[in-house]
């Protein structure tokens, strides 16, 4: 497996608003401690798990996750040989009186956006749910988002 992060697109590159939030996606073997493995070195290494989602086959785990330091983690993994791959994530925050989970989809379906998967967050900033979504069309589901009035989380407000 390629072990060398995707290419950038445009969508990657820093707005007016800050830097879209990326996905590592990381490739592990089915083992016994693989994902603590995984998790204690971006630990060591001062990088902190900030979303995590876990899908496991017959012979490989594929590992998703958010992290407060992207970068570090990228160059961590190509030191390491860790095989990976990045994605742009939109991550929006839910509010339970302005913002819900169904007005959210409905924001997407009425934009014509669809969502590939998508996983809750660890971490609450000003204690709302945060959902991370992997869009066809993030520019334009980061607009939508956005117009409907839902904040929409970029990589600065996430890492510290």
């Amino acid at each position: 497996m390629d072990s060398r992060p995707a290419a950038s697109s445009s969508a990657e590159a820093p707005t007016t608003n800050g830097t879209p939030v990326r996905q590592l996606s990381v490739f592990l073997h089915n083992r016994v401690g693989s994902l603590m493995a995984l998790v204690k070195l971006l630990h060591e290494n001062s990088i902190e798990v900030l979303g995590l989602s876990v899908q496991e086959s017959t012979e490989l785990t594929l590992a998703r996750l958010v992290v407060s330091d992207p970068d570090t983690a990228e160059t961590l993994f190509m030191e390491k040989g860790v095989p990976y791959a990045t994605c742009v994530l939109t991550v929006v925050q839910l509010h339970p009186m302005e913002g819900t989970l169904v007005h959210c989809l409905a924001t997407l379906l009425a934009a014509e956006i669809n969502i590939h998967f998508s996983y809750s967050l660890l971490v609450r900033p000003e204690v709302y749910p945060l959902l991370a979504l992997y869009l066809d069309e993030p520019d334009m589901g980061t607009d939508a988002l956005s117009k409907a009035g839902f904040r929409v989380i970029m990589q600065e407000d996430l890492s510290r």
